[in-house]
């Protein structure tokens, strides 16, 4: 019977822990480097298409996904546009990973707004790669990459549906 309860309470620690490896303190890292690496003004742009150039790359078919925003020239003005659109929806959610009802709320909307386009996991997989390229290149040495993995995953599989 001990050995029965111990195996219950172990797969119930191990699946809670699995169940969200963003920590508060990946939850801290996380949106105090993006801070840094989102920056402002023009930077934002660059940023922008910094990780759509290195998603294309990643993923030369997910252009196609982009065509009627201007993705086949990511200095259109169209496609900065939607790239800031969509970094801007990553910076909410960011900012919202230590207020936990509305960040629900937030990857809940977001979630819907995909499902209508009914992307494929990889995609958002593949974003999450371009962002561990450039992040780093942005902000250097203090980048954190488990701490970002950790969070980025869970938030891609919430907004994927996956």
């Amino acid at each position: 019977m001990k050995s029965l309860l111990a195996v219950f309470l172990f797969g119930t620690l191990a699946s809670m822990a699995w169940a969200s490896q963003c920590t508060d303190l990946d939850k801290i890292k996380v949106m105090t480097q993006w801070r840094q690496a989102y920056s402002s003004g023009q930077d934002r742009i660059d940023f922008g298409q910094a990780v759509y150039r290195t998603f294309f790359k990643i993923n030369p078919e997910s252009v196609k996904l982009f065509h009627d925003v201007g993705g086949d020239d990511v200095t259109s003005g169209a496609f900065i546009a939607h790239t800031m659109r969509v970094l801007n929806g990553l910076e909410i959610i960011i900012s919202l990973l230590d207020q936990p009802e509305a960040l629900e709320a937030e990857l809940k909307h977001l979630h819907q707004q995909h499902q209508e386009r009914n992307l494929a996991s990889g995609y958002f997989a593949d974003f999450v790669k371009a962002l561990d390229h450039v992040v780093p290149a942005q902000i250097g040495k203090c980048y954190d990459r488990e701490a970002w993995n950790h969070c980025l995953t869970e938030i891609a599989a919430d907004v994927s549906g996956h």
